[in-house]
């Protein structure tokens, strides 16, 4: 076990400065391979979350569940260091799911950390059987509407617990504008500060921002709490 885990955590932290350029210019894009359908940039944008979620406090003790997990970018890293169980992944797209425990992890990295994993597309948190410490959704609200930002934030808050923080990265502009009528994975979405601070009042969540964290492509980051 101890073997196995060590060596998936090496191949994990390099550097982002090690693919700094990496991937095409759009976040989500048409592809054949299933990094491709969640944009560009793999290793850096998992390598940021990785990181940024570890300078927030998160330690191997804690659950975590990752919003709009795709295929597993991120997910790998964080399945590694947590500890067995304490990975929650939903991702609307089931493909990205399916064939990336095989790719990403391995079964036996997979059997040994047992990642709870729920494909779904009405943020249907309640079919996890753990409350999370911490959540983060990266590049998720980028790409949705106010709509449906409102129902991931309702529907987390009925399984969130005190102490539960949840980090989202999202387009920022100075000033309202008129986004589509409808999420779309390859439209940008903007919102203001003000604008995100509603969103999660709404429905009683606490907030600040935190802005700059060194995303790639600009993209701001927001913290929710309770």
């Amino acid at each position: 076990m101890r073997s196995i885990k060590t060596k998936l955590s090496r191949a994990l932290l390099r550097s982002v400065d090690e693919t700094n350029g990496e991937g095409p210019s759009s976040e989500i894009v048409e592809g054949e391979g299933d990094r491709d359908c969640v944009g560009g940039l793999w290793e850096a944008l998992g390598t940021l979350q990785y990181r940024f979620m570890l300078e927030r406090g998160l330690e191997p003790h804690h659950v975590l569940l990752d919003v709009a997990c795709g295929s597993l970018r991120a997910g790998a890293r964080f399945i590694a260091y947590l500890d067995t169980g304490h990975y929650l992944g939903i991702e609307m797209l089931g493909k990205l799911i399916d064939a990336d425990v095989d790719r990403e992890l391995g079964q036996k990295v997979a059997a040994a950390k047992s990642p709870e994993l729920v494909m779904s597309d009405r943020f249907e948190f309640e079919r996890f059987s753990k409350q999370p410490d911490f959540v983060i959704a990266q590049s998720l609200f980028a790409h949705l509407t106010g709509r449906d930002i409102r129902l991931c934030l309702r529907n987390l808050r009925s399984v969130a617990k005190p102490g539960t923080r949840f980090f989202a990265s999202f387009f920022e502009t100075h000033k309202p504008q008129a986004n589509a009528e409808h999420s779309d994975p390859r439209g940008k979405f903007l919102y203001s500060r003000e604008q995100m601070w509603q969103f999660g009042a709404e429905f009683g969540w606490c907030s600040r921002y935190i802005g700059h964290w060194n995303h790639p492509r600009d993209q701001r980051m927001f913290e929710y709490f309770i």
